[in-house]
């Protein structure tokens, strides 16, 4: 395949990206966009297979087909409550793909012989910074699986003097950047090289550990835009143009939705890589220590969404632990049968990554009308009968506007408390994944559902069919 073919195949397969990011931007596009996404790599692949620099054949579709295998295993079994620890450790495999392209690029004879002056300083950038930003991206990555898949506490690590660690860091590795741009000769480079990936390593973990649980949506959007720079880095070191271009695509888009999810939690970006949520003020809201939570069983619930004119659905973390996304569709279905309004209310950052809850309702067929956003519910939530809060916590904690001393003041959310009732599915009074209380468990209007989320909307299945 000739060169200009290839480009030509580039071209499309870029098209074929910019237009999947654009379906995914919509739940009824969004197959679409996927398709059009898996279209375009295939085509890129292809194109790279098929063209004249590759040298070892079967190698690359060796590693190719073990990949893929890989890769179907992992997805076949990978439950949806997994997917935040499965986006954040595929975004470790790009940034040490990143770093090992950098370094096997270094250890070729002389990476910098077919150029020269300004250029060869050029590469030698593209170079340092692929390895520099895929090191911190592997490494933090891999920290932001082991605190979603809880093996790694949620809690934010404040280490004394911090802050100056990291500055300490950061100017060590632009000490080495220098040092490795003048160094003059391959085997002089190395060194300074290694040393930053180190230090690199080190300042992911560290970055990561200090950012709190309430915080994780913002560090996996961050990790994705990492994840597309050391891509762009990469591209420019092996002077590839659409890994450039695809690597741009993931960098910016991911940090525009950085950009929304730090919006929609009233943070700024820099906040929270210097700490999140957590890190600060108490750990009590005054509001949730006064009053008394009141139970309520299934027929009560049952007698009060069947008499009622309208009801919000407000899913989070705990209704995809509980797998409850189906009996929920299914609730749904049978209440708008008999008259009642349902609809769902999405907060930005509900569950562990961004889109988390949109991906369950359309998994389990609901109606995409149905699902609105945080700004499109919140007013008509005075206006609502019963809103039923499954699993969630944080993002209905109504501490976030009336307690300044919350470590979430100021963070928007759904206002479930304003509705003639609020009925709570968990399956005890522990607190969210910021770890605070809710005084909304402790309001006039509001009533906990004990029990799994699963086994607690069959049973609401049951005594609203038996009625």
């Amino acid at each position: 395949m000739t060169s200009g073919i290839v480009w030509a195949a580039y071209l499309v397969a870029a098209i074929l990206f910019i237009l999947s990011l654009s379906g995914l931007s919509n739940q009824e596009s969004a197959r679409r966009g996927n398709v059009l996404g898996i279209a375009g790599m295939a085509l890129a692949i292809g194109a790279t297979i098929l063209g004249n620099t590759l040298e070892n054949y079967p190698l690359v579709i060796g590693m190719m087909l073990l990949g893929g295998t890989i890769g179907v295993m992992v997805s076949m079994r990978v439950q949806m409550t997994a997917m935040p620890q499965l986006v954040a450790l595929l975004h470790s495999l790009v940034g040490l793909a990143a770093v090992m392209i950098g370094v096997a690029n270094q250890l070729d004879n002389d990476p910098t012989a077919a150029f020269a002056g300004v250029e060869k300083t050029i590469h030698l950038v593209e170079i340092y910074l692929g390895v520099l930003i895929g090191a911190v991206t592997f490494s933090g990555s891999v920290i932001a699986f082991g605190k979603l898949q809880g093996i790694i506490s949620s809690q934010p690590l404040s280490l004394p003097g911090r802050h100056f660690a990291n500055i300490i860091i950061g100017l060590a590795c632009l000490l080495c950047g220098y040092l490795y741009l003048t160094a003059g000769t391959p085997e002089a480079e190395i060194l300074p090289l290694l040393v930053m990936t180190a230090l690199a390593l080190v300042f992911g973990v560290h970055m990561v550990m200090a950012i709190g649980g309430a915080d994780m949506p913002v560090v996996i959007s961050m990790l994705n835009s990492y994840s597309g720079w050391a891509a762009a880095a990469t591209g420019f070191m092996l002077s590839n143009d659409l890994l450039i271009v695809t690597g741009a695509l993931v960098g910016s888009s991911g940090a525009i939705l950085s950009y929304i999810m730090c919006r929609a939690m009233n943070r700024r970006f820099v906040s929270v890589i210097l700490g999140g949520f957590g890190s600060s003020g108490n750990n009590h809201s005054v509001a949730a220590q006064s009053g008394e939570a009141i139970a309520i069983d299934h027929a009560e619930v049952a007698q009060l969404l069947a008499t009622a004119d309208s009801v919000v659905v407000v899913p989070g973390y705990g209704m995809a632990v509980a797998h409850a996304q189906h009996p929920v569709s299914e609730l749904t279905r049978i209440l708008r049968a008999q008259g009642v309004e349902v609809r769902f209310a999405i907060h930005p950052v509900a569950g562990r990554m961004p889109g988390h809850m949109n991906v369950l309702l359309a998994e389990a067929r609901v109606p995409y009308d149905l699902v609105l956003e945080m700004d499109e519910i919140n007013p008509d939530l005075p206006k609502t009968t019963a809103v039923l809060v499954i699993g969630a916590n944080d993002i209905v904690n109504p501490a976030a506007q009336e307690d300044p001393g919350s470590p979430i003041a100021g963070m928007p959310v759904l206002e479930v408390w304003k509705a003639d009732h609020v009925i709570i599915l968990k399956r005890s009074m522990a607190v969210g994944y910021a770890g605070i209380d809710n005084p909304l468990f402790y309001r006039d209007n509001a009533r906990m559902l004990f029990g799994d989320a699963k086994d607690s909307v069959d049973e609401l299945l049951q005594q609203l069919k038996a009625t």
